[in-house]
Order: structure tokens, then C-alpha cells, then sequence
């Protein structure tokens, strides 16, 4: 289903995060679960995958991750002050160490001037740690292109995040 060096990324980050003792939550809109459906495409990751929350709407949003209606009035679903309420959010929903969220515009309609299709807001939160965030405008390069592309930069930041974890711990 998904690339093999997908898969290999995937595996290899699962056993980076249960040798820390840490847990993954994912909030996904665009992606629509497929970052939660790439890691639990490994066997054994029922271990380190705590739980995963499709929020495609804007009430799904509030409803289940606590994102602020002002905050989507006022910054749009599509924009750092989301993505970093929807990592918050549901690592305050889970048992999670560590929850990677992604919201952006797959296309191909639904872009903006100021949005574009194939503009996409992440952020990563843990627990005591600052959560962080980034940007990415692949373009309209399609809407699996984008997804895809979506899930490459979740893992980064899962990446980062069980590294400076384990940094930590040196």
C-alpha cells in the first residue's frame, strides 16, 4: 500500500520510540489517517501507536481535539495556530508522549490566493517540550502527490521528536 522506504522509515522510527518508552498520537486532516495507517502497517506497532484522530471537519476539529472556533475563525483550519492546537490537542486527548498533526489543502480544489493548493501546516507537541511547527507548499502537484508528501513530513517530525528524546536521555 504505501512505498517501501515509507514502510522502512516507518519501521525503523517504531523501534526508535519503543526503545525510548514513548507513545504516538497523530491528528490528520488532509492526510485522513494515512500517517496512523502507515505505522500501523507495521507489525508490533500497537506498542508505540497509542491512537489516531481523523478530524476532517472543522466541528471534528473542536469537537474532539478542543481547537478553538476562534482559532479556525481567525487563522483558518488551514495554518500553523491550527496545526499547533491539533498536536496539543491530541496529545491532551491521548496517553501519547508525542503527537504529530498535519492540515493542509490536497487539492485539487479549495486553494486560495493566499492558500494555495498543496500548502500544508504540521506541528509536533510532547510532553514537557515546546511544540513545533512547519510549513510546507509542495504546489499542485495532485492530491496523492500531496498527501503523500504529507506523511514523508509527519515522519521527519516524529524524527526529530524521539531523537532530541532520546538526547535527552544520554
Amino acid at each position: 500500500m504505501f512505498p517501501p522506504d515509507l514502510v522502512a522509515r516507518a519501521a525503523a522510527l517504531l523501534d526508535r520510540f519503543r526503545a525510548a518508552g514513548l507513545k504516538i498520537a497523530t491528528a490528520e486532516s488532509c492526510t485522513g489517517g494515512l500517517i496512523a495507517g502507515l505505522l500501523t502497517e507495521i507489525p508490533g506497532s500497537s506498542a508505540v501507536v497509542e491512537r489516531g484522530f481523523v478530524v476532517y471537519s472543522n466541528e471534528a476539529k473542536e469537537d474532539l481535539l478542543g481547537v478553538p472556533a476562534e482559532t479556525i475563525g481567525t487563522y483558518g483550519a488551514v495554518s500553523e495556530a491550527a496545526a499547533r492546537a491539533l498536536a496539543e490537542g491530541a496529545l491532551e486527548a491521548s496517553r501519547a508522549s508525542v503527537a504529530v498533526s498535519v492540515t493542509g489543502v490536497a487539492g485539487p480544489d479549495g486553494g486560495t490566493a493566499l492558500k494555495p493548493v498543496g500548502l500544508v501546516h504540521f506541528a509536533c507537541a510532547m510532553r514537557g517540550a515546546a511544540t513545533v511547527a512547519r510549513e510546507a507548499r509542495f504546489g499542485d502537484i495532485g492530491r496523492a502527490n500531496v498527501r503523500l508528501a504529507s506523511v514523508r513530513v509527519a515522519l521527519e517530525l516524529l524524527e526529530a521528536a524521539v531523537g532530541s528524546r532520546q538526547g535527552a536521555h544520554l
